[in-house]
């Protein structure tokens, strides 16, 4: 291997140097005894294994030392460790307090998380010294690992390195190089990486002035908060999938990087396994499917914002015919509220001081507007905007109007992650009385939603963050709400649900939700979010029970503020007697329309459930002599409002079958001169080989009268 650059070799003797004092130090620490509880997790029939108590040393066991304790079975795959359940732990990172110490396996997203990042930084040093490059960060992603750099004289990566990468990371692995973790001042981190600009921005304008840790494999030492892995040589598997430019900080103004993706696994059989996975997942993709079967389409004449051809606007038509379908169910309130609005209704809400750089702002007649990203504001107006008596909550306000983001243009990602969408948005105002019994309505509802499209979900709450508005009490009472609907979903069979500490919003705790596709990949569409903080800024209120002289009417137009300032001087205006704040609950099932379409797309391989499918029919005449029976079928059907298709081109029966075939129709309807004389058609369902030769005989009459059950069922077994 050639010889390092002198900014590598000088970063690594400062390190070097720095690691030994450390040592000195940690040897002079007090060395007590600590309690340390080893929480196993749960056994394969899934119950809670028996807790280990054990003596550790303060400075000096790491909850690596305690796995010769716990069976093999156990210890062989865990990759990190989880301290008091919230912060993640290196295996060989000392002890430094009483706690309680579970461990994570690859198996796990935070596990396979901490892999991943691992393995990012072998490709680092893989990169660093093929390259001799400049490194910028290197984190795990949704299906492997990433690292950005920049390549002296305008050099970028080919294809062809990829194995010279490849063969250097092997080399590491051999070598089980440990991942040393220090933590250095600002000052020494200035000198450690000055040679970098990319590494000096990550110092001067992310790290707290305490400065932060460095973690050292091999020949490379690197800017990162951790954990990592033991050592490298846990790493069995190692692939480079990619390479790409992209742009530091992700600003087009900014320097243009090269950018390498890869995946590893502690296992070559699960390398082999994600391979697989990955070829039907190509196959799924939405793109080429929604290409295929010609249901939307991007142009640069509007970067992130979908075109829908009409079979794509057909699915999304049936999505929200359901969700309507369930909100008169329900109890809910369809509304429409403006796609515009003055900044000013912007900084009430507290939006424009934390958001505004994702938000698309004009100037119209000398004011500043802004296209709104959410539509909670606005229904904030709407509930204000005339008085309000308690006997109208639960208010569930419902709205499915276009939203705008300016997400960044590298962001973007097909329907996944676009610029204009629509979401199934409701906003339920209600006392704090009201909280569970709304909360177990959603859950009632995801049932329906998730499980009509036979889709899994997992719950997670996130309670109080260390930032937040408000006081602990009303915290406090909030999150008993939430967990007290969560144990009652589960006791009534709903599946376990997770506790995620400290990563609630500012204004409020909630529930994320996560459902998984055919492929058993995780999406986040749904979110439920307690808010008491946007019915403050808004001063809204409602009439309580108590006998109270009756409320002057508020104006509803925002306050005028300057920018830079809050919304209001002060705090809001308290209620009066008899008066009190409703409790404000957002929430989105579906979620983006756009981004669900695309979840959908996948998790049906393009297959759709016959209710959701653009090309329902599609009627084949087995000669010309019967096309008038073909156009009368045709007809007939889509007066039942099913999308009905016909072929009487000048193709071969045969090959107007295989494209039918091809183009995902649930059934094909096959006619001759029998069939027109009995009136009846020859039925071929796409989910049933027994039927792709010939089909079934069946009158006319009663395939319709069984279309449309299958439609107002929404089953999702494509068969009569």
């Amino acid at each position: 291997m050639a010889a390092l650059p002198d900014f590598i070799i000088r970063r690594n003797e400062l390190f070097d140097k720095l690691k030994r004092k450390y040592d000195e130090e940690l040897l002079q620490k007090d060395h007590r005894v600590l309690n340390v509880v080893l929480d196993l997790g749960l056994d394969r029939a899934g119950l809670p294994r028996p807790l280990m108590t054990l003596a550790g040393k303060a400075w000096e066991s790491t909850p690596g030392s305690f796995l010769r304790h716990v069976d093999k079975d156990i210890s062989a795959d865990v990759v990190v460790a989880k301290v008091d359940g919230k912060i993640l732990w290196d295996l060989d990172r000392p002890l430094e307090y009483d706690c309680r110490v579970s461990y994570l396996p690859f198996t796990s997203a935070e596990g396979r998380n901490v892999f991943w990042h691992s393995s990012a930084h072998v490709l680092g040093e893989a990169a660093e010294c093929q390259y001799n490059c400049l490194l910028s960060h290197g984190p795990p992603v949704e299906a492997g690992f990433f690292y950005d750099m920049a390549i002296a004289d305008g050099q970028v990566v080919k294809e062809s390195d990829w194995p010279s990468l490849e063969s250097k990371a092997a080399k590491f692995f051999k070598e089980k190089q440990p991942f040393d973790r220090l933590h250095v001042s600002i000052e020494d981190l200035k000198t450690m990486f000055g040679y970098s600009k990319y590494k000096m921005y990550y110092i001067e304008n992310l790290l707290p002035p305490e400065g932060s840790t460095v973690y050292k494999c091999g020949s490379l030492v690197d800017l990162c908060l951790g954990p990592h892995i033991q050592n490298t040589g846990k790493i069995k598997a190692f692939q480079i999938m990619k390479n790409s430019s992209c742009y530091f900080r992700g600003d087009k103004d900014d320097d243009s990087l090269q950018r390498i993706y890869g995946v590893a696994f502690p296992d070559k059989k699960q390398m082999t396994e994600h391979k697989k996975f990955l070829e039907e997942a190509a196959k799924r993709d939405h793109r080429k499917i929604g290409t295929d079967q010609e249901l939307f389409f991007f142009d640069e004449i509007s970067p992130g914002c979908v075109f829908l051809l009409p079979n794509g606007t057909l699915i999304f038509n049936a999505l929200q015919k359901f969700i309507r379908s369930e909100y008169q169910k329900r109890g809910y309130q369809e509304v429409q509220s403006p796609n515009m609005y003055d900044v000013d209704l912007w900084k009430k809400s507290g939006h424009w001081q934390h958001y505004q750089d994702d938000m698309f702002s004009l100037e119209v007649e000398k004011r500043k507007w802004a296209l709104k990203p959410m539509n909670c504001p606005g229904h904030c107006i709407m509930f204000g905007h005339r008085e309000r008596s308690y006997r109208e909550l639960p208010i569930r306000m419902a709205d499915f109007g276009v939203l705008h983001r300016n997400e960044a243009s590298g962001a973007l990602n097909g329907l996944t992650r676009v610029r204009k969408f629509q979401q199934d948005d409701t906003h339920i105002f209600c006392t704090q009385d009201q909280i569970t019994q709304e909360i177990e309505g959603l859950f009632d509802f995801m049932k329906c939603v998730y499980g009509l499209f036979g889709l899994s979900f997992k719950l997670k709450l996130s309670t109080r963050p260390e930032k937040y508005l408000g006081d602990i009490e009303t915290w406090d009472i909030a999150e008993a709400k939430l967990k007290e609907a969560l144990d009652t979903f589960t006791s009534r069979g709903g599946g376990q649900w997770e506790l995620n500490e400290g990563d609630g919003a500012f204004y409020g705790p909630k529930i994320d939700i996560t459902i998984s596709d055919a492929l058993k990949r995780d999406h986040q569409c749904a979110t439920i979010q307690l808010d008491f903080q946007l019915p403050q800024n808004f001063e809204l209120e409602y009439m309580t029970a108590q006998t109270a002289e009756k409320a002057k009417g508020k104006a509803s137009s925002p306050v005028e503020v300057r920018d830079g300032e809050p919304a209001a001087s002060g705090k809001p205006k308290a209620p009066g007697p008899g008066r009190a704040r409703p409790v404000m609950i957002h929430r989105a099932i579906v979620g983006s329309f756009e981004r669900f379409m695309a979840v959908l797309t996948e998790h049906f391989a393009g297959k759709w459930p016959f209710w959701l499918s653009p090309r329902q029919v599609l009627v084949i005449p087995v000669m010309p002599a019967v096309n008038d029976y073909v156009e009368e079928v045709q007809r007939l059907l889509r007066a039942q409002k099913m999308n009905a298709d016909i072929d009487v081109s000048g193709n071969t029966m045969p090959k107007k079958i295989r494209t039918g075939q091809l183009q995902q129709y649930n059934f094909i309807f096959v006619v001759g001169a029998q069939e027109k004389e009995a009136r009846s058609v020859n039925i071929r369902n796409r989910d049933d080989q027994e039927t792709q030769s010939k089909g079934e005989l069946v009158p006319l009459d009663e395939a319709v009268e069984k279309l449309r059950g299958l439609r107002k069922e929404r089953r999702l077994l494509n068969a009569l």
